[in-house]
């Protein structure tokens, strides 16, 4: 089989696609991608930017080509190459196209051992060792072999279907890979019995036996009652048995312990409970045959199934598309298939009216579809929408936004399934929701419910110009006054009071709760983008986290906001409050569980152990400050409060702070100590008077009227105690 490298794939749409090259100096040098490579021993070196291209590829060493990182994996390009290398596109081609050199069987040899395990007899060689030992030793490493060439034929076709271009240049490859498929299932077929699978069929369809609980064969069982029971489960464990193999009924004799594994065999009765039993299988195996044999085995049914996907979790238990079957459907496929579509993971079958009712069964193994006509089964040419979804240049960061083009689900597939990791977060736009900022799994959704919109950028696209800085200030900025163990500071005058609701604040927690120097920038990258994001709730995905718990803890603030400086004055000087106005603070958002008292359960804080610490939900409840001083009737958690307060601005978190100086100063003059030090208290009002917000021009509202009402109304007080007056 001939070897494939890159230079030998046709690039398409990637022809041109300018990247960075290091080369020794010297017409003819080799090409590297990174300046680190260990094969570019040059001291003086070269960089250059090349179009890439047969004769750039041609150039570039092997342990680049091979390893190295030549464009962002995220990118169409990237994508493009990891689909090619690794155990990707070249090495399918090669793999699975003969018999490995050191497992190599004759069809004579397949044959031979099939007969065995039909016989029932036991059979030995001339030295006397068991032949059927080695039969199956065969008919595993055919079946293992088989399992490995129908998963390699779809990975090759899958990475096709993203790379249509492609498709000309392998379709020879693909040729020999699927006539030695074909040669490894008609050798499986060989060790199948198609009665075998005929009878399991029937075995899967046959109704529960009545079984009475008065024989007196079970009576060592105990009770009517426990004998009825113990039977229906030996019922229950033979059909599933008998249904999920083509193998007889003397495979399955051994069930019959079963029926008493919890009696002493030297118990009276044990030995006639289990030929008992033994006399029951054997009566449901002759049902499950009769059944079989009086079923019509010439008239054929057409059953298009189609093989589950998996998932990256259940790829890891099932091993691939034919191993995850269990022995009875993958038999069926291999006696009974017709045609195959592996890329798609789509089998045609021609099989007996049994095996077809079998199949549709809501228990199968596989999905069924409607019969296709013949005119369905032939390829249709590839539509423009086809071609669209191919992974190329302009769907994702490799060209400017102005030259994007529309998102589809083909393309998440594709940037889950050909990069190692995809970016949690992603900044997309559309014309019916504008800028967001989406999990990739929200984008697959909206995809499916027809949203057409493009990708901007993931949380990996950042500028490291900008998040590399902040990621070196946040890890190196000192402990501020120890107030973030503290739970923050209680002195409205000092500076660090309620820095604990700040985004730097939340910086910090987010850089402290990554345990790993690697996840780092990640997570603040993340950060970074829930910070523009107008409702968090949109970040949850649904079956799974997306965002770490550090990310969370960086975007929420655990701690309660005191509101008192905003509650309407009243009859306690010592605990009313100043009636400031809420102001920038107004719009503030607040996450919780449960903001119903109506609905059970106590309202938590997404961050509160009682949540599971997950962070925001879709289904969690939206509040603003407003909301949370409007009513009193709230049932919170008593550890945690009840609810996360979403990190404030700047401006917000100056506000807060220059309101409960504002209110620390009505209770000194509420407690008659503001005559000591007038002249300071005067000098913090003026200071207050000036208060601007940090980020907008000015606040020219009502608000900032009661404002400076509510520090005119103090300045006159501190005069009258001056002069002795009372207040």
């Amino acid at each position: 089989m001939k070897e494939y490298s890159l230079a030998d794939v046709p690039l398409g749409p990637f022809e041109g696609t300018p990247i960075t090259v290091y080369s020794a100096r010297g017409k003819n040098a080799r090409l590297h991608v990174a300046r680190a490579c260990g094969q570019l021993r040059a001291s003086d070196v070269k960089t250059a930017q090349v179009g890439l291209d047969a004769a750039v590829m041609g150039r570039l060493c092997s342990r680049c080509t091979e390893w190295g990182s030549w464009v962002r994996p995220t990118t169409a390009l990237g994508m493009f190459l990891r689909a090619l290398g690794g155990v990707g596109l070249l090495h399918q081609l090669q793999s699975y196209t003969e018999p490995d050199e050191d497992e190599c069987w004759t069809q004579e040899e397949v044959e031979v051992a099939a007969e065995v395990l039909h016989s029932d007899a036991a059979v030995t060689d001339d030295d006397g060792e068991d032949v059927r030992e080695d039969a199956e030793r065969l008919q595993g490493l055919v079946f293992s072999y088989w399992h490995g060439a129908a998963e390699s034929l779809h990975q090759a076709q899958s990475v096709l279907a993203s790379f249509p271009w492609l498709e000309d240049w392998a379709q020879r490859a693909l040729g020999v890979k699927a006539e030695f498929l074909e040669t490894l299932r008609a050798q499986v077929a060989l060790f199948v019995e198609p009665a075998g699978l005929l009878a399991a069929a029937a075995a899967a369809t046959t109704e529960p036996p009545g079984l009475s609980g008065e024989d007196p064969a079970f009576a060592v069982l105990g009770s009517s009652e426990k004998v009825s029971t113990a039977l229906n489960a030996l019922w229950r464990r033979w059909q599933r048995a008998a249904e999920s193999s083509w193998v007889g009924s003397p495979a399955r004799s051994y069930m019959s312990h079963y029926l008493v594994q919890d009696i002493r065999s030297n118990r009276k009765g044990h030995a006639e409970a289990l030929a008992g039993a033994a006399r029951l299988i054997d009566s449901w195996e002759a049902q499950a045959c009769a059944l079989a044999a009086s079923a019509d085995g010439k008239s054929t049914q057409r059953v298009t199934v189609c093989l589950s996907e998996d998932t990256e979790e259940t790829a890891r238990e099932r091993g691939g598309l034919l191993e995850g079957l269990d022995s009875w459907t993958q038999g069926v496929v291999a006696t009974w298939v017709v045609g195959a579509d592996w890329g798609r993971r789509t089998l045609t079958l021609d099989v007996p009216a049994l095996i077809a009712e079998r199949l549709h069964a809501p228990s199968s193994d596989v999905a069924c579809e409607p019969p296709r006509e013949e005119a369905d089964a032939i390829e249709p040419s590839r539509t423009p929408a086809d071609r669209l979804s191919a992974i190329r240049p302009g769907v994702f960061d490799d060209t400017p936004v102005f030259d994007r083009q529309p998102v589809t689900a083909e393309h998440i597939r594709a940037l889950r399934t050909f990069t190692r990791s995809s970016d949690e977060l992603y900044i997309v736009i559309s014309v019916s929701g504008g800028v967001e900022v989406l999990p990739l799994d929200v984008v697959e959704r909206r995809l499916g419910q027809g949203w057409s919109g493009v990708l901007v950028a993931g949380a990996s696209d950042l500028p490291e110009s900008v998040i590399g800085t902040w990621a070196q200030t946040a890890g190196s900025e000192p402990e501020a006054s120890g107030s973030h163990w503290t739970g923050g500071c209680s002195d409205a005058h000092d500076l660090h009071f309620g820095e604990e609701f700040g985004g730097t604040d939340g910086t910090r927690q987010t850089v402290r709760r990554t345990y790993f120097d690697a996840d780092r920038a990640r997570n603040l990258r993340l950060l970074a983008l829930t910070r523009g994001v107008h409702d968090l709730r949109t970040l949850d995905a649904g079956s799974e986290r997306v965002l770490p718990l550090a990310v969370w803890e960086g975007a929420l603030a655990s701690d309660r906001l005191d509101l008192a400086p905003f509650k309407q004055p009243g009859g306690d000087r010592w605990h009313r409050g100043s009636g400031l106005p809420l102001g920038p603070l107004a719009v503030a958002q607040i996450y919780t569980t449960n903001a119903d008292p109506q609905t059970e359960g106590k309202g938590h804080s997404p961050l509160c152990r009682h949540a599971r610490e997950r962070g925001v939900a879709a289904n969690d409840d939206l509040l603003t400050v407003t909301d949370l001083l409007a009513r009193d009737d709230f049932d919170w958690c008593g550890k945690c409060g009840g609810y996360a307060v979403r990190k404030l601005t700047d401006t917000q978190v100056s506000y807060y702070r220059a309101a409960h100086r504002l209110h620390a100063i009505t209770g000194q003059l509420d407690r008659g100590r503001s005559h000591d030090d007038a002249d300071t208290v005067l000098s913090q009002l003026e200071e207050l008077a000036d208060w601007q917000p940090i980020d907008e021009e000015g606040w020219y509202t009502s608000d900032s009227w009661r404002w400076h009402e509510a520090i005119r109304n103090l300045k006159r007080r501190v005069e009258r105690t001056r002069r002795g007056e009372i207040s």
